[in-house]
């Protein structure tokens, strides 16, 4: 049994079964599906599991409850890989409280249809506390990171803060490594970027406390200077300020025309000593990954084949996640590729343009099915503006 501290206790579970996480982002070294218990004069559980793993959970909570019941069960967020358990967990432990928002509340028929929740749910709201004896509880509404309902608690005592997704990365606990960053950042943009609103304001909270732990539902525990780094990289993430100087190189090639110019101008570029240059091919690389380095890095160059009257497909996906995440402050360059009609140029700058404060750098440049030595000079001069 882990202990976060002498009386909370890690119960949460390994997932390393799955392959996409929310069905849709790659996760070969798992996920973690947290859980803690504060064992005080009352006991309160909180947050539960995802049913993919719902005997390995209750097998840690009897663990260790023993033969006690527990007093409260804390729902900080309604997701169904944190709150699967929750019907079950009223279900056989008659005098527990479920403890959650007021939206979580409005949520629960979704998920428990046809379960009776009068007389069961306390809901909370910022500021409420709710007292285990030695431990008190402090609620902070974190509406939209990422969901409406989502709650985060501070436990006064050991100073914890249970910060629900915020602070989450992918992998499992048992495949952790020193390297929190990485996949950290990967979680955040692809589940959380759009919010940085709202992670600003919850940010700003935890600022006031005295937090020396955070214990989120996803990831490690987060300690001493892994806790000071990461609240460091939340601010300038949740702030859309680029994390580190580089390029990066998005592509969409059909036959390797457009591949061939990308590599070409990411060679050029590292010749006239841009700091990290990364070129990424988007019909074969993971998805999450470029939305990650597009999110990293202050220059992303777009180039792009022409399809159907417009742009191909992956390119069309990528600038539309981009979009869906409040993709801000940056510098965009623009590659088209046609062999008789381009197209993929127009369509890639309009959505370019819908979003907040992001510059073109001209000229956009027009590849006619494979590269010439004029091209080449093209190449040469947009790498002098991007360096």
């Amino acid at each position: 049994m882990n202990m976060i501290s002498d009386t909370i206790k890690y119960i949460g579970v390994d997932d390393l079964d799955i392959d996409l996480f929310e069905s849709q982002y790659v996760v070969p070294e798992g996920m973690s599906y947290n859980s803690y218990l504060i064992d005080d004069d009352k006991i309160a559980v909180l947050d539960t599991a995802d049913r993919r793993k719902a005997d390995e959970w209750k097998a840690n909570l009897k663990a260790a409850l023993g033969d006690r019941q527990p007093d409260y069960l804390v729902a900080h967020h309604m997701e169904p890989d944190h709150a699967a358990l929750i019907a079950w967990m009223l279900e056989t432990y008659p005098g527990l409280q479920l403890v959650c928002s007021a939206q979580a509340v409005k949520m629960l028929p979704n998920f428990f249809e046809g379960f009776n929740f009068e007389g069961r749910v306390m809901t909370v709201k910022e500021g409420d506390t709710l007292s285990l004896g030695h431990h008190e509880l402090k609620f902070i509404t974190a509406a939209m990171v990422h969901w409406p309902e989502v709650i985060m608690s501070y436990d006064s005592l050991d100073k914890v803060l249970f910060s629900a997704d915020g602070f989450g990365k992918f992998g499992a606990l048992v495949n952790e490594t020193d390297d929190w960053a990485c996949e950290a950042r990967r979680y955040y943009f692809n589940i959380c970027g759009k919010y940085g609103i709202q992670v600003q304001s919850v940010l700003k909270k935890a600022a006031a406390m005295d937090v020396q732990t955070i214990c989120p539902l996803h990831g490690p525990v987060l300690k001493g200077e892994a806790l000071a780094e990461a609240v460091k990289l939340y601010d300038t993430w949740s702030k859309y300020e680029p994390e580190s100087e580089g390029v990066l190189i998005a592509y969409a090639s059909i036959h390797g025309g457009t591949a061939a110019a990308a590599e070409r101008l990411g060679e050029i570029l590292r010749q006239k000593g841009a700091p990290k240059v990364v070129v990424s091919d988007l019909s074969r690389e993971d998805m999450a990954e470029v939305i990650e380095d597009a999110f990293r890095y202050p220059t992303v160059v777009v180039a792009a084949s022409s399809y159907d009257g417009g742009v191909f497909p992956v390119m069309h996906d990528f600038l539309y996640h981009l979009q869906i995440k409040n993709y801000q402050k940056r510098r965009f360059a623009i590659i088209e590729n046609g062999s008789w009609a381009p197209s993929a140029g127009k369509v890639m700058r309009a959505m370019i343009e819908g979003m907040k404060d992001c510059e073109i750098v001209e000229p956009m440049i027009t590849i006619r099915s494979r590269m010439k030595a004029g091209d080449e000079a093209l190449l040469e001069q947009l790498a002098d503006s991007l360096v």
